[in-house]
């Protein structure tokens, strides 16, 4: 039996806070491997130190909640309370304008109106003009709503009345999380047609960052591309993702794309 095993069985099976100290500080890593992983500057009225004291907060839960009996790694687990906790923290202190929530809802509809009235996802040049903006003004409207569209973990609620977080079903399945301890066959077959349907570029960069683990900054230099360009790329590729799974009376729109029949993502029946 390792030592970390120990600690777990001190901690979860005699209350030994002294064990609890030593998992937390072992643990400590993951916070900054979070923070990092998130590629984002805190808004000006936060210090970076602040985006590290709310994931500490994340991860003592996720110490505190794991049960060691789950075929689950502690790793796998925590990550996701971590980045939460820090995601719902920024966004309980409401410091973003209201016009960062309006903007990334105007995108997300935007995609939805063009997508059906085109027959496929629009570039972004026709989302702007959609808009009555100018690309310049697009992008940076993208680039504003990367605190609105951080990362995947918004709870998607299918028509059924199911819900999943993208996140957890688009890291690798090798490792099962508490969310896949359920049967959700169906929803994964769902987001992988409906990210068969992401621009190729959007699709790289949704794999690069949620199953390869490269950060923004290095997606970047695999791409040649700048950090905050990946960052407006990845909101987007959220967006889509949000408009294609989002329920719409249980209908979706088939999207044709070069001729090629692509599966609506809603079952039928």
């Amino acid at each position: 039996m390792d030592e970390t095993t120990k600690l777990w069985q001190r901690y979860k099976k005699h209350n030994d806070h002294a064990a609890r100290d030593a998992l937390i500080l072992q643990y400590a890593p993951l916070v900054k491997y979070v923070v990092g992983r998130l590629g984002l500057k805190p808004p000006p009225s936060l210090e970076p130190d602040d985006l590290l004291s709310y994931g500490m907060v994340g991860l003592i839960e996720a110490v505190d909640r794991f049960d060691p009996s789950y075929d689950v790694k502690f790793e796998t687990y925590a990550i996701l309370r971590i980045k939460g906790q820090i995601i719902d923290s920024i966004r309980s202190m409401d410091i973003l304008p209201r016009s960062v929530y309006r903007h990334a809802k105007e995108i997300e509809v935007a995609f939805g109106e063009l997508s059906q009235s085109l027959g496929r996802l629009p570039t972004d040049g026709e989302v702007a003009a959609h808009m009555g903006i100018t690309i310049q003004e697009y992008h940076r409207w993208l680039g504003n709503a990367r605190w609105v569209v951080v990362s995947l973990d918004q709870p998607v609620i299918f028509s059924d009345g199911e819900q999943a977080n993208l996140y957890d079903l688009l890291e690798d399945d090798s490792v099962k999380t508490p969310a896949e301890l359920v049967d959700k066959k169906e929803i994964i077959k769902r987001i992988a047609t409906a990210l068969k349907q992401l621009p190729k570029r959007e699709q790289l960069i949704v794999s690069l960052y949620y199953n390869d683990g490269l950060t923004m900054k290095e997606i970047g230099r695999v791409l040649e591309i700048s950090e905050s360009r990946v960052s407006q790329i990845h909101a987007k590729a959220v967006l889509m993702l949000r408009m294609l799974m989002s329920s719409q009376d249980g209908k979706k729109p088939v999207y044709r794309r070069r001729g090629a029949y692509v599966p609506t993502l809603a079952t039928t029946g």
